[in-house]
């Protein structure tokens, strides 16, 4: 391996590349890698019994994706769907969950040493689920660990139950209810 190779190497792991969307006021942050794809927002078809932020299930080409209306789990004021309103399917821990926002950004490529560490406190997002912050011009980009928040959108299992409960034909999700 020569010099150019290993420098090039060494710049593509100080970048990391970020999903960003919106909701209300605020702009999050999520790996891109996780993203399979972004839909515009089609009603779900509502499970009973289900946590209110669940909206629901979708037929995603034979799969069926539990939705998470990441507004009403963030305790946001204020939920409207209009046409900016999306879904961002993602793969997380070997599950399709799709999750609700109200508008995608952009896709931001941020250098790793601009993240800087989230303070610890009281918040509706656990910390350990934001993995940092980072200062863009005249707003913060807040991002998170998509894993952590999916452990915690009570669904009823968690990262390792859900690797054991995946069929093996679908990527089927069982709620509690």
């Amino acid at each position: 391996m020569n010099l150019t190779a290993v420098t090039n190497n060494t710049l593509a792991l100080d970048f990391k590349e970020y999903l960003t969307f919106k909701l209300e006021n605020e702009e999050y942050g999520i790996d891109i890698l996780l993203v399979q794809e972004i839909r515009g927002y089609e009603p779900p078809t509502r499970i009973a019994h289900a946590p209110d932020f669940i909206k629901g299930v979708v037929n995603l080409r034979g799969i069926i994706v539990p939705v998470v209306d990441m507004r009403i789990k963030f305790n946001c004021s204020e939920v409207v769907y209009d046409p900016s309103t999306v879904v961002i399917i993602l793969n997380i821990c070997k599950r399709t969950i799709g999750i609700v926002v109200d508008s995608v950004s952009d896709v931001l490529e941020l250098r790793t040493d601009a993240i800087k560490a989230a303070p610890e406190f009281d918040t509706v997002i656990s910390h350990e689920a934001i993995t940092g912050l980072v200062s863009l011009d005249s707003r913060m980009l807040i991002l998170l660990d998509m894993a952590h928040l999916v452990n915690s959108f009570d669904l009823g299992v968690e990262a390792e139950p859900l690797l054991a409960l995946q069929s093996s034909d679908a990527n089927l999700l069982s709620l509690p209810y």
